[in-house]
């Protein structure tokens, strides 16, 4: 279990996006394969490195050199496609390999114990540098995300890639899909996963190979990847004109890339650096220390670490603008895999209200997590706040599609829920309450009211206390399970820059995506509970999902989900302890 007190909620410094494309391989790094007269169980893995040398950066005021060394696994033959599951939270994270036989595919269970979470293959790449004079200076292993920045590896390889964008984080994940398609390559770099190296400036030579427990799994060549590296130490006043970037202990603040709701949310940068053919800034190079989630998108604000970065750090600036643009045009082959946007309506629906039977949202609220003890958002005196995160997902087997509408002078949208048939095709649509414009920092655009409820229950599970936030916008901030029927990889609206309007819209659209999950953080105006005259003792915090019952579901008897905390201390030095959920041990 886990005993949290801060006196003060930090406030995040930067709040990033998933980056919506990725880099693509140099074509000629691996020969095109002819497809076998006979289908394979399995695809053709292979560790490449798109460069025989690289330049990295280490800076004065932040040492440390982050080893994106540009590897990639490659897959041909087939794709390499993995399941990750569990079938609660009482049991082990699990793992399949879809394997393809006579045109079919079926699924292969993988050895117990392959993965213990969602965030990857562990200790998947191993490396060693050596200086110039040949002896060793460092030896670590890296966890490896198939779903890393990827690229095509061959001009008839698949103008886009199936899978998701990274390996999600939220502690409650139910089910991922990680996959290397046909033609690809995956950079084996770990991002957030993995810290800085300590190397002074020099010339190094790093050698890249799988561990032979994946070898073996897999059968990939035992073929290292060796790489010269050129370490240069740098300063941030030398940068001419570049913005001062944040420390260490500024990023530990901050919200990691794939970032949830929080204070803003901004263009993805494709983690560009300070300038042309500078390096990243630290806040760029490495994600902070998150409440973790992600469709591979969103990470709040807590303990948890943030996803895989969806896009090399090592990108110069030119790269990263061309990553930018979503799509298969002008040359470019990175393979857009983001699905289209969903405008809403250019006026209210017309005709008579219906719910027809047809495929419906399922909404269910997961565990509370990233709790800890505040004295909350401003200069309060005197004041305990249990803060925490919380995600509502949808189990589908059908988007939530809301629409509001707003009358000329209004201040609130009348809000409409779509039903579709099974070829996408609008087929009824019912009135469900409204949408609000919340004015206050952190969230400034418009939120659908009595989506969800947050209430702290007595160890009796009576009502306590119960949060005043009832109103959502709405956006795929995690993936929660992918494994589910309909399950969308490539939602739209990952983060609010997609997502909930501007003051002045007339109309807007939310969409919560089937497999995926809208996580609010901790630090958000709203998203806690005045503790002040709560006495000690054993509490629940309670998410329901739909708590009067206005949106139409498939089930309406999986909406609600407890975490029990136990609260202690005294007034103004308040604590909260939170044991283990099951198997998941995250506050």
């Amino acid at each position: 279990m886990t005993r949290t007190r801060t006196t003060r909620l930090r406030r995040p410094l930067l709040t990033g996006t998933t980056a919506v494309a990725a880099m693509a391989v140099t074509a000629g790094l691996v020969a095109a394969t002819s497809e076998p007269a006979k289908a394979a169980t399995g695809p053709k893995l292979s560790l490449i490195a798109a460069t025989s040398s690289i330049t990295l950066t280490s800076w004065k005021e932040d040492p440390g050199v982050y080893l994106d060394l540009g590897t990639y696994l490659t897959a041909e033959g087939t794709p390499l496609e993995l399941k990750v599951t569990r079938k609660s939270y009482k049991d082990p994270v699990t793992i399949t390999q879809t394997v393809y036989e006579g045109g079919k595919t079926k699924a292969k269970t993988l050895p117990q114990g392959t993965v213990k979470d969602f965030s990857g293959l562990p200790g998947f790449a191993e490396i060693t540098v050596t200086d110039e004079a040949g002896k060793k200076v460092l030896s670590r292993t890296e966890d490896f995300c198939p779903n890393n920045a990827s690229g095509r590896v061959r001009p008839d390889a698949p103008a886009t890639s199936k899978y998701p964008e990274s390996c999600p984080t939220n502690p409650f994940t139910l089910g991922s899909v990680w996959g290397v398609e046909k033609g690809w390559a995956a950079n084996t770099y770990a991002g957030s996963y993995t810290d800085p190296a300590a190397l002074a400036a020099g010339t190094y030579t790093a050698k890249i190979e799988v561990a032979k427990k994946y070898r073996d799994l897999f059968g990939i060549a035992d073929q290292p990847a060796t790489v010269k590296v050129t370490v240069e130490e740098r300063s941030y006043e030398d940068e001419q004109g570049a913005a001062v970037p944040e420390t260490s202990s500024a990023r530990s603040a901050q919200g990691g890339e794939h970032a949830g709701h929080g204070t803003a949310h901004q263009a993805p940068t494709a983690h560009a650096g300070h300038g042309p053919g500078h390096a990243p800034t630290p806040a760029q190079a490495a994600a902070p220390v998150t409440s973790g989630a992600g469709p591979s998108y969103n990470v709040g604000h807590g303990p948890l670490k943030a996803a895989p970065p969806a896009l090399p750090w090592a990108l110069k600036k030119e790269q990263a603008a061309r990553a930018m643009r979503v799509g298969d045009t002008g040359g470019q082959t990175d393979g857009s895999r983001k699905a289209p946007a969903l405008t809403p309506l250019s006026k209210r629906p017309a005709g008579k209200p219906s719910v027809p039977d047809v495929p419906k949202p399922d909404l269910r609220s997961l565990p509370a997590y990233g709790i800890v003890v505040s004295d909350g958002e401003g200069d309060i005196t005197g004041k305990d706040y249990l803060a925490f995160s919380a995600n509502v997902w949808n189990a589908g087997p059908a988007q939530l599609v809301v629409d509001g509408f707003r009358s000329p002078g209004k201040d609130k949208m009348d809000a409409y829920q779509y039903f579709y048939d099974a070829k996408g095709t609008q087929v009824g649509y019912t009135p469900t309450g409204t949408m609000e414009w919340d004015p206050r920092p952190g969230h400034m655009h418009w939120h659908f009211t009595d989506f969800a409820s947050y209430r702290l229950l007595k160890a009796d599970k009576k009502e306590a206390v119960r949060s005043g936030k009832e109103a959502f916008c709405l956006a795929n901030t995690d993936a929660i399970d992918y494994t589910v029927k309909n399950a969308n990889w490539h939602p739209y609206n990952t983060d609010l820059s997609t997502a909930c309007g501007q003051e002045n819209s007339i109309s807007v659209r939310e969409v919560l995506d089937v497999g995926s999950g809208d996580t609010y953080t901790q630090d958000l105006p709203g998203q806690s509970f005045d503790i002040t005259d709560i006495p000690n003792g054993t509490y629940y915090i309670q998410v329901l999902a739909n708590p009067e019952n206005r949106l139409k579901e498939t089930n309406l008897d999986n909406n609600s989900a407890l975490r029990k905390i136990v609260l202690g201390g005294e007034p103004g030095k308040r604590t909260v302890t939170v044991p283990a959920h099951e198997l998941v041990n995250a506050n």
